[in-house]
């Protein structure tokens, strides 16, 4: 098995990205962090990368989308409980996020998302597992 995920993302303006997660209370490694890239630690053994789109595009021949208006990715982050994904779009949309979507309630699920400034779409979800259908 895999020991870490490190998602990349393109973004436009480091400091505004930086200071948007932070509001999140997330914060960064410094080790792997200058102007160019920043390594956002997400949770345990799993980050993003957040590379400005010049150095981005150093990494791949495909143009970068415009996460404004396509999706390439949906990040999807579980936490404990139906209250803390309402706290964690509150302090997304305090920090300048928009929310996509309604929120959705499956009964064993709930899930709510915003985007980020650069358009990233990120799910934020708690889930029930053993009250899960048999088969999804």
């Amino acid at each position: 098995m895999f020991k870490q995920i490190f998602v990349n993302l393109p973004i436009q303006d480091m400091a505004r990205s930086k200071a948007f997660f932070q509001a999140l209370g997330l914060s960064f490694n410094p080790r792997f962090t200058n102007e160019q890239g920043a390594c956002l630690e997400i949770g345990e053994n799993f980050y993003a990368m957040l590379l400005v789109e010049p150095f981005f595009q150093g990494f791949t021949k495909k143009p970068i989308s415009n996460a404004h208006e396509s999706t390439e990715v949906l990040l999807a982050l579980s936490v404990d409980s139906r209250a803390e994904v309402q706290a964690v779009i509150n302090k997304a949309v305090a920090a300048g996020a928009t929310t996509p979507n309604a929120p959705q309630d499956h009964g064993f699920m709930f899930q709510h998302g915003f985007a980020d400034l650069d358009g990233h779409q990120w799910e934020v979800f708690w889930m029930d597992e053993a009250a899960a259908p048999a088969q999804m």
